[in-house]
């Protein structure tokens, strides 16, 4: 079983390792304004209806535990209408296998009724109430959650750039999102531990680095940089009038009531997941020709890896774990990026960095978000990243299709910490 709170340096220990997979589980239901389409990964992948084979599946890797999402907006259909009915099914499935749910609890959609999405006032309370309820039906059982996946990327989406609720499109907008959010992860994570005290509150954020090499960027990219980080610093109590995005949060409307009210009741960061893919991560800046900023994301290597669980670990001092990482293209492409990762992982373990973890994410293709707002078919919009591909057969029916790299995903769960090396006992970054 998954460590509890109070068992956590067990994660530490030096042959301690945990591998794990998940299934994509991005749930935007809103409807889009023009093409009605909504984004709800386990419906485009026909989890709902496979949901008891991809849980085999999971079970043929040997993981020890998996990420799992639960769409709130089926659990809750009304305010005062529950129903775990798939929820139940699911992880009590996942528990008789002897997988280890690692809950997810938010994964950027909400239901329908929550209006004006993370803007609802109650959005906070809400998102609360939800996790302890979902708490209670296993507890004792299931130890791990994370209360809100990606609040950045979530912000930056629902704020910033307006592709899904409530839309908006400016800093004002993000910096709102964002604080809503971590509101919400901050009663949520006190409301589990409510419900028992020996959950882990698995704090996940999308990792990027901004480099840029025009000295006139510098502050820009420092300023994305310190964005990166926000999530994580507003929860952890970390930001004040020292914190180099002070100023500008509070140009951006955010009151210092608000931001001083997560100092004073902070969050301890147990464990820290980081989402990283080598396709997105890397962000290099510059200026075209009439001065607009671009944002290229070349390929990385697993040095990228390195340097962020540095960063990370510089950072919080709290053991850190893979929580996302694949790359797409083909098998071999795929392979290349898991030999390099899971070698970069070992190389941060032997200079002390608490890597305690690595997710292959998704366990199986997934539907690019770009679906939700298009008019091509979906079989247009798979992005194979996963260990399976998925296939569409004459009928339309999304075949799960076992690829190379599910050996040589097994190959490492069933060797443990082998593959990653022992953690050195004392971490002490260079």
């Amino acid at each position: 079983m998954l460590p509890s709170a109070r068992e956590l340096d067990r994660l530490t220990a030096p042959g301690a390792f945990l591998w794990a997979t998940g299934v994509e589980d991005t749930f935007i239901t809103a409807p889009h304004p023009k093409t009605g389409r909504m984004l709800d990964e386990y419906e485009l992948t026909d989890h709902y209806r496979r949901w008891d084979a991809d849980i085999a599946l999971m079970a043929r890797l040997g993981v020890p535990c998996a990420r799992y999402g639960v769409p709130w907006h089926r659990v809750q259909l009304e305010p005062k209408v529950w129903d775990f009915s798939f929820v139940d099914a699911a992880l009590e499935r996942m528990l008789e296998l002897n997988i280890d749910p690692i809950v997810d609890l938010v994964h950027y959609g909400l239901p329908h009724w929550m209006e004006h999405a993370f803007l609802n006032e109650d959005y906070p309370s809400r998102v609360a109430e939800f996790a302890a309820r979902l708490a209670e039906r296993f507890r004792g059982r299931i130890r791990w959650y994370t209360p809100l996946n990606e609040p950045r990327i979530t912000a930056w989406y629902c704020g910033r750039l307006g592709w899904w609720p409530p839309y908006g499109r400016s800093w004002p907008s993000f910096v709102a999102v964002m604080l809503s959010i971590c509101r919400g992860i901050v009663e949520t994570s006190r409301a589990l531990h409510e419900v028992d005290p020996d959950i882990v509150a698995f704090h996940v954020d999308a990792t990027d680095v901004f480099e840029s090499s025009d000295p006139a960027l510098a502050e820009e990219a420092k300023r994305r940089q310190a964005i990166v980080f926000l999530a994580l610093d507003l929860v952890s109590g970390r930001v004040d009038a020292r914190h180099p995005l002070w100023t500008w949060l509070l140009k951006q409307g955010a009151a210092e009531p608000a931001l001083n009210a997560f100092r004073e009741r902070p969050l301890e960061l147990s464990v820290i997941g980081v989402n990283l893919y080598p396709i997105f991560t890397l962000k290099r800046m510059s200026r075209d020709r009439f001065g607009r900023l671009r944002i290229r994301m070349p390929y990385a290597s697993g040095a990228l890896l390195t340097k962020i669980g540095e960063m990370y670990f510089e950072r919080y001092g709290a053991p850190i774990m893979i929580s996302e990482t694949a790359t797409k293209g083909s098998v071999r492409q795929r392979q290349a990026w898991l030999s390099d990762s899971v070698e970069a992982v070992k190389t941060l373990r032997a200079k002390g960095v608490p890597m305690v973890g690595y997710t292959w994410w998704p366990m199986f293709a997934l539907v690019t978000w770009a679906y939700r707002q298009g008019l091509r078919p979906l079989h247009d919009h798979l992005l194979q990243m996963g260990l399976w591909n998925l296939d569409p057969d004459p009928s339309g029916r999304l075949d799960r299709v076992e690829t190379p790299l599910v050996d040589a995903y097994r190959r490492l769960t069933s060797g443990g910490a082998d593959a990653v090396g022992p953690l050195t006992p004392t971490p002490r970054l260079p």
